[in-house]
């Protein structure tokens, strides 16, 4: 697998190339004259000292990411089509797969793509770009690199269980550390435990359809390291109710349980445990 990142893709853009794909697209005057207003508007600091701009999309516009996805459309994603139709890849702005069959085969990928840049005024970037071998049961070598991230998942060998009962050794995603890390982070930020006046139907207003969303996502493939995440939340929720509810008497034990029986009970609960995420989906 060839992972490539582009380096500074948004700074770098060539004004005259962007146009050319705008052009290929729309005969409209007024779209290519605002689009070419746009790219070339400068920008002033917080200094007051103005700046030309003679390159890049300004970061953070909302046309942004279109306009630079339009551009990497011509300068990868329509080459690989004409230049290696039998090269598998996907590309979501600027980070891309490549799926090769040698390790032979990806150091040349790396050049030729690397070239490509190049000649429309963009850089690979030195260190998050990199060849890594997908090891499982059936590729067994070793090699330096053998995980990847993509899209909020990691990508590594890991035990499998197949159809028939047997363990073995399965390349497959999973939810990565840094996203883990964004989930808890943003959890604590909720800062639950001081919502002294709110129900549980409250939170579970203010953050079922978060758990939801994270369970969708990261919870296709390999669910267990999610709920693993997920738990966290639990362990906030019970100490809230611990506190909240003067029944319990601070007993965390006693919260947990109650928790509990009420996600078993209850398909519709106030809020959403990763008990309920677990059974119910």
């Amino acid at each position: 697998m060839l992972e490539f990142d582009v380096k500074g893709a948004f700074d770098n853009i060539d004004h005259d190339l962007m146009l050319k794909a705008v052009r290929h697209h729309t005969d409209c005057r007024w779209t290519i004259l605002y689009i070419e207003r746009w790219l070339k508007a400068s920008s002033v600091k917080s200094t007051g000292q103005v700046v030309e701009r003679d390159m890049g999309t300004p970061q953070g516009g909302v046309i942004s990411p279109l306009l630079f996805n339009l551009y990497l459309h011509y300068v990868f994603d329509f080459w690989m089509k004409r230049n290696f139709p039998q090269v598998p890849f996907v590309r979501y702005a600027d980070d891309g797969l490549l799926h090769c069959h040698s390790e032979k085969e990806a150091n040349d990928l790396m050049c030729a793509v690397g070239r490509r840049l190049r000649s429309c005024g963009l850089d690979l970037h030195p260190k998050k770009t990199k060849i890594v071998y997908c090891r499982d049961a059936n590729r067994t070598a070793q090699h330096s690199n053998t995980q990847f991230e993509f899209l909020g998942y990691v990508f590594r060998g890991r035990l499998a269980k197949s159809k028939q009962g047997k363990y073995f050794n399965s390349f497959s995603p999973a939810i990565s550390r840094t996203s883990a890390l964004g989930i808890t982070r943003t959890m604590r930020e909720w800062k639950i435990s001081r919502w002294t006046n709110a129900e549980l139907a409250d939170v579970g207003e203010k953050v079922n359809a978060i758990l939801r969303g994270w369970w969708n996502y990261y919870g296709v493939f390999y669910p267990s390291s999610l709920k693993r995440v997920l738990s966290h939340f639990n362990d906030i929720l019970v100490k809230w109710v611990a506190r909240k509810y003067k029944r319990f008497k601070g007993s965390k034990l006693k919260a947990r349980k109650w928790l509990r029986g009420l996600s078993e009970r209850e398909t519709n609960a106030p809020v959403l445990l990763v008990l309920g995420l677990t059974t119910s989906g």
